[in-house]
């Protein structure tokens, strides 16, 4: 039994023909209809009831056509599938990313995508650090868009950009300072954070020295799902918090009541990386995806070597 027999068996079912049959096939009818013998002699089965006037489907021919049609529908797939990787970036990406990365970066080179590499089919997935690590380790992703260090030696990472902290506060509830945000300013203010799980909230927690400071105040168990919900939270004066550069939009965070300072902080930003499998085989579509990322940083932060 062979691929070429299959194709041979589903072409009589469709036709009820072998002479339309084999012509389709390219072959003569005698070398269709013993190839056709030679199959039910092998399965031990009847697969066509043959007169002189019409060829019917037996209900086990039926079964086994069933079967057929999957096998050669799978043998196209990997066909088709082998014709993506001759061209690396032909076919799909399913890439990974945190939820204080995704909604601001990605719309920042989607419609560039569209045009530049429209062979490449981008499925992207949203969902926290420790998920996409273990998503990439399980081969569920082919990469990922982290903020933080990768413990895994068998990951290998592509150095995007880094990305300053703001501190986003009420308009109305201004810090000490007039200009740039200091060490004392973050000190004596109450800080909005994320929940538990998002790498966001361990960076401003280091940045702010929150674990110093035993997380107390007002507002300590009061945090969010998401940066969004954070913004909201700022803008109804429940405190301030640190937005990373690329979500930070100041004319609309203004109109939410909601104002941005720059800080005077060492180490008060955060590293973007394109993180994959070593043994990943197509490196070049990575390398594309992230020549891309980096052509469409804004100034806002600070775009890195890609290395």
């Amino acid at each position: 039994m062979n691929l070429r027999d299959l194709k041979y068996l589903v072409e009589v079912a469709e036709t009820r023909h072998f002479g339309k049959a084999a012509q389709r096939c390219f072959v003569s009818q005698p070398t269709l209809s013993g190839q056709i013998k030679k199959l039910e002699g092998e399965l031990g089965v009847t697969l066509f009831e043959r007169t002189n006037r019409s060829v019917e489907v037996t209900p086990v021919g039926e079964a086994v056509i069933r079967h057929a049609r999957q096998i050669l529908e799978q043998a196209e797939a990997m066909r088709q599938l082998a014709r993506s990787f001759q061209d690396p970036l032909a076919g799909s990406l399913k890439v990974g990313a945190i939820p204080t990365i995704s909604p601001y970066l990605i719309p920042l080179f989607l419609r560039s995508m569209k045009q530049d590499m429209p062979q490449m089919r981008l499925i992207l997935s949203e969902e926290q650090t420790d998920v996409l690590l273990e998503r990439l380790k399980q081969h569920e992703i082919d990469a990922a868009l982290i903020a933080t260090e990768h413990p895994e030696t068998d990951f290998k990472a592509i150095a995007l950009y880094e990305e300053p902290f703001w501190l986003a506060h009420p308009q109305d509830d201004p810090p000490p300072s007039t200009d740039v945000i200091r060490q004392q300013d973050l000190e004596a203010m109450e800080i909005l954070l994320l929940s538990e799980g998002h790498c966001l909230a361990d960076q401003v927690m280091e940045v702010c020295h929150l674990q110093e400071r035993q997380q107390q105040g007002e507002f300590a168990d009061l945090r969010a799902s998401s940066l969004e919900t954070l913004l909201q939270l700022v803008s109804a004066g429940y405190g301030s918090t640190l937005v990373p550069a690329l979500a930070m939009d100041p004319t609309e965070l203004t109109g939410r009541g909601i104002a941005t300072r720059e800080l005077s902080l060492p180490h008060s930003a955060r590293r973007v990386s394109l993180i994959f499998r070593e043994s990943f085989p197509r490196p070049a579509a990575l390398r594309a995806l992230a020549n891309l990322i980096l052509d469409h940083l804004p100034d806002s932060v600070t775009r890195l070597d890609g290395s």
